[in-house]
């Protein structure tokens, strides 16, 4: 169990249905915040991230929204409203890395696609929250950000674009709520084992080589991410905003340059 005491905040988790996103709801919820967890595929997955939720003693409601559309992050906060009453904490978590191609064979459509769900849907919630957060004088924004805010990756130029631009946001809208007792600021997380990289950790040699590029020598699991979100969401982190928290095991100290350059 935590110790971090989240009762009577409420939070809404984008992309919760599943990966770190789910494990970040449920340890919100677990320190005792309600949920409204947003999804945007099928709904069996949410309702059951709602139903642990509740079994926490909280609040919880899922939330069905692209969050690239501002008309419907628009309802669904407007739901969020309804339903609990307000906003308390935001964690921006839904993203995605898009298909791997160098940038001059890349599809135009699917570039733009990624920066529209990790740059735009990132703004267009934070917007929203803000706009409610600010009059109240109160309010916690959470970044899902990426070592690859600073670590180029081959073939994934948008990923790594909208992932610098999520630090930047997270820096400016910082510096425009902290009068208004807003705090926004960003998680970065390294190489963290979720179902959707299965393919690298579930091989051997991939494993191997990926552990190489990590001084901790593992990959991390989502629980330990979860588990700064909370602290980062709570008061314990009070004088904290305006800065990415990188969670990565070293991975962004250069491993490579462990034994000499």
């Amino acid at each position: 169990m935590l110790n971090v005491d989240l009762s009577g905040k409420r939070a809404l988790v984008t992309g919760a249905s599943s990966g770190i996103g789910e494990a970040i709801a449920g340890m919100l919820a677990q320190a005792g915040a309600d949920i409204a967890i947003n999804y945007f595929g099928p709904s069996d997955a949410a309702e059951a991230v709602a139903a642990r939720a509740r079994q926490a003693g909280v609040r919880a409601m899922t939330a069905k929204a692209d969050i690239s559309d501002p008309d419907q992050v628009s309802a669904m906060f407007a739901a969020m409203e309804g339903t609990l009453g307000g906003i308390d904490i935001l964690v921006n978590d839904a993203g995605m890395d898009g298909p791997a191609a160098p940038a001059w064979e890349a599809d135009l459509a699917a570039w733009r696609r990624v920066l529209d769900v990790n740059l735009f849907g990132t703004f267009l919630c934070s917007r929203e929250a803000l706009r409610r957060m600010v009059p109240r004088q109160s309010g916690v924004i959470v970044n899902l950000s990426s070592v690859h805010e600073t670590i180029p990756w081959s073939g994934y130029s948008a990923y790594t674009s909208s992932k610098a631009a999520v630090s930047m946001l997270t820096k400016t809208l910082a510096q425009e709520a902290a009068p208004h007792g807003v705090r926004v600021l960003a998680i970065a997380p390294g190489a963290i084992r979720t179902p959707i990289n299965q393919s690298v950790w579930g091989d051997p040699a991939g494993l191997a080589d990926l552990e190489r590029k990590i001084p901790m020598g593992r990959m991390g699991d989502r629980d330990e991410i979860a588990r700064m979100v909370a602290v980062l969401a709570s008061d314990l982190a009070s004088y904290v905003t305006g800065t990415t928290v990188f969670v990565d095991g070293g991975m962004t100290d250069f491993a490579s340059f462990a034994h000499g350059g």
